[in-house]
């Protein structure tokens, strides 16, 4: 049955009872989900009851104490069933309540009310490439071969250099109706390869929305049976890596003088933490962070005012102004933002935190 045919049970009267899409992260990095019927919309994600998976198909559990539990920390609206269903992002517990292994989440909450009266502010900026699922390669490469040169793609129109927008933009109306703070989207350097963005957020909820926005541009991908690849170097040579480059400032960062008193003091405890971070900044990272194609050198903290080319980038304005943000550009696209999030802040604003470490090992 063609999904034409389908569209006629999106809109049927559900009597009141809601549609909850649960997800949460796997053993391996991966968003999986699963659908519940609630007798009615609730009004707050505290409304929202706790549920189980089976762990032992996740790589969470072993198969004879398989049960993990998932409480709901975020709720946005559905945007594919449509209001007043809902998309309820998860984290993962075993059943004596305790945080696993793989819950990044749990961590950063704390070091995040920790900072709250710092008032930290994200903006991340994720980019991705549209595979062709019957060679892997990007969409507008051709079946044998490569595309032309890096140079006509960036921010492009016509059909000779821009390949997905129906896809990019779908998201984007995606996430704006589901309730995420996405500010925008772009085409980039590489053929199929698009950014979007994610913040201002506060807190906790950056990290929140931005996986809940690769959960929502996965399932439109699977809808248009093309492949979504957030690793850091899926095109070898001469081609741009993608990143996921992390935006961030406090309010004092942000207030008169906070260039000087906040912003260059942060960039001397980065460089004090440099190979702590790239630890938890991405699996596959050494492939992009390498010198070339706007990126820095995975093997040595940089910082300069609108150097692309470094670590940190520091914009113009902040240094005129003498407050503002900065730009952490070392993240891959692949990177979990609860852990980066969290190192940030807590190298930044001097929050004592356990070392940070991948609590999962990415399948291919």
């Amino acid at each position: 049955m063609s999904s034409n045919n389908l569209a006629h049970f999106q809109n049927l009267d559900l009597g009141g009872k809601c549609q909850a899409e649960y997800i949460w992260i796997d053993g391996f990095g991966h968003l999986r989900s699963k659908g519940k019927t609630l007798d009615s919309v609730p009004r707050t994600v505290d409304d929202l009851p706790e549920w189980n998976f089976d762990g032992s198909s996740t790589g969470q559990a072993p198969g004879e104490d398989s049960e993990v539990v998932i409480q709901p920390r975020a709720m946005y609206a559905d945007p594919f069933r449509g209001k007043p269903n809902l998309l309820v992002m998860c984290d993962c517990y075993d059943p004596q309540g305790r945080p696993l292994p793989t819950n990044t989440r749990f961590e950063c909450a704390k070091v995040m009310e920790q900072a709250k009266d710092l008032v930290p502010w994200f903006g991340v900026e994720q980019e991705y490439f549209l595979m062709k699922r019957s060679d892997k390669r990007p969409l507008g490469f051709p079946d044998h071969g490569y595309a032309a040169p890096q140079g006509d793609y960036y921010c492009s129109v016509g059909a000779e250099n821009c390949f997905g927008r129906s896809i990019a933009d779908a998201h984007w109306r995606a996430c704006i109706y589901a309730g995420i703070k996405i500010s925008g989207i772009n085409g980039e350097v590489a053929p199929g390869q698009w950014e979007f963005q994610v913040g201002p957020a506060t807190g906790i909820e950056e990290g929140d929305m931005l996986w809940t926005a690769r959960y929502i541009l996965g399932r439109i991908c699977e809808i248009e049976g093309v492949e979504l690849s957030i690793e850091p170097k899926p095109v070898k040579g001469d081609w741009n890596g993608s990143g996921c480059h992390t935006n961030f400032s406090t309010k004092p960062m942000r207030e008169a003088g906070g260039y000087e008193a906040h912003i260059l003091p942060a960039m001397e405890k980065l460089t004090k933490k440099h190979h702590e971070h790239i630890a938890v900044y991405g699996e596959g990272n050494d492939q992009r962070l390498t010198g070339l194609h706007e990126t820095a050198s995975i093997d040595k903290f940089t910082f300069g005012v609108a150097d692309r080319g470094a670590s940190v980038r520091i914009g113009h304005d902040t240094r005129k102004n003498g407050k503002g943000y900065f730009e952490d550009r070392r993240p891959a696209s692949n990177m979990d933002p609860y852990l980066v999030t969290r190192m940030i802040v807590a190298t930044s604003c001097d929050i004592p935190t356990p070392k940070a470490e991948i609590p999962y090992t990415r399948a291919d």
